[in-house]
């Protein structure tokens, strides 16, 4: 067993601080308290020192998109056909790209990753960690969501072949959405007689989890009629959503505490380099937050590296967000946005011992990550890009 000893322990399940000791076997944390290092093969002293779970961010394309590379490194958008919901984030996942250590080096244990939003159905989300060399040994959950994408990107990558108005964007989710409630409709109808099912559609196949409200839509809507839009298509059909991006949230705050679905904000920094953006503040996650809304701050990384997913909370919190709300938003809250709040997101007993050190706050932009921890084990620093 090891033994964190004397940290100030932010366990985020509660919002003051304390000083104690975290004791985890194996795997996962199996006591918080005082006094615990006798019980421990080995302790870590982090006396002046901070203690968070590992941070996790509900919204990124890491390990599909290759560091130092091009048009050949990127496995996150399929440009031949917008409707791709069969693509699952799992065959691209790249575990040796050195996005991912640096991400677990910036303190970041948990990911959703996945398609990007090039297409208006683009394929299965995967939670994972960040840390392996085999994807199939990283995931947390597979099938987290159903990517799908409003507004000017699946109108841009797609405009000369069959996607160039938002119109077309919503009719084509209506389309698959009835022809996977069809399609649905008649397995069932057909139960154990093989020769009365319908022929066999991966498409519709891959939308049955979402029909039957197992797995939410992923929602990419940055203005606030794309926002509208995607939940008037989700209300339409009974399906659980989440939006992603948000950007324009802030305008709709009272519409969206209405509507209660989990938001992922951001990514917040650099230029605004499309018109569905120009609204784009480190200001929206505070707004959101402070009105009761659910939020996570995301980087939908590579836009803005994975492992500076902190920098994006601290920035909010200059912006004017709460620090609790901001902590909140790269820990629980993004765990709960992709269904994995039982194993992380907060420091309790029984939960995974994904834990940081730091030595200061991690809302300062002076603050280092000094350890990291996932599954209980120590992530070597040797070789470090960060």
């Amino acid at each position: 067993m090891l033994c964190i000893k004397n940290g100030k322990i932010f366990t985020v399940a509660e919002k003051e601080p304390f000083i104690g000791d975290i004791l985890f076997d194996g795997a996962k944390i199996v006591e918080i308290g005082q006094n615990l290092a006798g019980k421990a093969d080995q302790v870590i002293d982090a006396t002046g020192l901070n203690v968070y779970p590992g941070l996790i961010d509900c919204h990124s394309h890491l390990g599909l998109d290759g560091y130092g590379v091009r048009f050949e490194g990127q496995d996150y958008n399929e440009y031949t056909d917008s409707l791709t919901p069969h693509l699952d984030a799992i065959d691209a996942f790249n575990p040796q790209d050195i996005t991912v250590k640096m991400a677990a080096l910036g303190g970041v244990t948990c990911v959703g990753t996945g398609p990007g939003s090039s297409n208006v159905l683009g394929g299965t989300f995967i939670a994972v960690k960040t840390t392996g060399d085999r994807v199939d040994d990283m995931i947390l959950k597979r099938n987290i969501a159903m990517k799908c994408a409003f507004g000017e990107n699946p109108k841009f990558c797609y405009k000369d072949k069959d996607n160039s108005s938002r119109m077309s964007v919503a009719a084509k989710l209506r389309m698959m959405f009835n022809k996977t409630i069809e399609y649905k409709n008649k397995l069932e109808a057909a139960g154990d007689d093989v020769s009365k099912r319908p022929a066999y559609d991966h498409k519709l196949e891959a939308l049955i989890p979402v029909i039957n409200g197992e797995m939410p839509l992923k929602a990419h809507a940055h203005r606030a009629d794309d926002i509208f839009t995607a939940l008037r298509v989700a209300r339409e059909f009974n399906l659980k959503i989440t939006i992603e991006h948000c950007t324009e949230g802030h305008l709709i705050v009272d519409h969206l505490v209405k509507e209660n679905v989990p938001l992922a904000v951001g990514p917040s920094l650099g230029h605004a380099s499309k018109f569905e953006i120009k609204e784009k503040s480190f200001k929206t996650p505070g707004i959101l937050a402070k009105a009761g809304c659910q939020v996570s701050i995301t980087t939908d990384a590579p836009v803005i590296p994975q492992q500076h997913l902190n920098l994006c909370a601290q920035m909010a919190v200059k912006a004017g967000m709460d620090k609790y709300d901001a902590l909140k938003a790269i820990t629980i809250n993004p765990a709960k946005h992709i269904g994995v709040e039982d194993r992380v997101g907060t420091l309790e007993v029984g939960k995974d011992a994904d834990i940081i050190i730091t030595d200061g706050c991690i809302l300062d932009n002076n603050t280092n990550v000094l350890h990291t921890y996932i599954n209980g084990v120590e992530i070597s620093r040797e070789g470090a890009k960060i």
